[in-house]
């Protein structure tokens, strides 16, 4: 089974990655954690990686290309797969269709994770954590005892720049823009499948490997 998980931020997509691997076996494949291993190893690529993270700026498609090829072209490279993330654009869907292509292996399905942008930025936005202890709350889902002050140690709470509105709404617009070709090209190669990606974890992993049943992928 080889798989790629496509949907916005916060769409879960990470952590049904983390259960297919866990439940399946599968290799959860994230371009972040290619990345952040790769300049913890001080590789050749990582070093050219490593000013774009550090400015918080996108790494280009070409050097990301390069980072996944060079895990495929391992050779204790995955078979079986949940790629998380990776590709998010066209450029990068050829390039890893490429790379597969080089590899001897085929895709078995593209899930597309379905959810409304205005749920993505309640989930979102609803995020606060605490500076001191870093325990994690939600307005709605995990609310703290008080009002804006950690249960555990009494700190204010905080809310990330990447969970503030602003933030939330221009990351989906860049997601919408960068998928807009995305999905019509796997479309087109009869492997994209929709998840309905609303509800609790468990459910949303039913929904998923329903449809892996029926693409006799499980």
């Amino acid at each position: 089974m080889r798989l790629i998980l496509v949907g916005p931020p916060g769409s879960g997509k990470g952590n049904q990655a983390k259960l297919l691997s866990s439940r399946l076996g599968l290799a959860h494949i994230s371009t972040g954690d290619i990345l952040r291993e790769a300049v913890r190893q001080n590789t050749p690529l990582g070093q050219v990686a490593l000013p774009y993270m550090r400015s918080g700026q996108l790494v280009p498609d070409d050097l990301v290309n390069e980072f996944v090829a060079e895990h495929f072209r391992k050779e204790d490279r995955p078979e079986r797969f949940a790629m998380d993330g990776y590709p998010r654009t066209l450029a990068q869907a050829a390039s890893f269709d490429q790379v597969l292509r080089q590899q001897f292996l085929d895709l078995s399905a593209v899930l597309l994770f379905l959810v409304d942008d205005e749920e993505i930025i309640v989930r979102m936005t609803g995020r606060w954590s605490c500076p001191q202890c870093k325990a994690t709350y939600h307005v709605s889902y995990h609310p703290p005892r008080s009002s804006g002050v950690c249960d555990v140690c009494g700190t204010k709470l905080i809310q990330r720049v990447d969970d503030q509105e602003e933030t939330v709404r221009e990351r989906l617009s860049v997601y919408h823009a960068s998928t807009a070709e995305l999905i019509p090209y796997y479309r087109d190669q009869g492997l994209l499948r929709e998840v309905p990606a609303v509800g609790d974890i468990e459910q949303i992993h039913q929904n998923l490997v329903g449809i892996l049943k029926q693409l006799r992928c499980s």
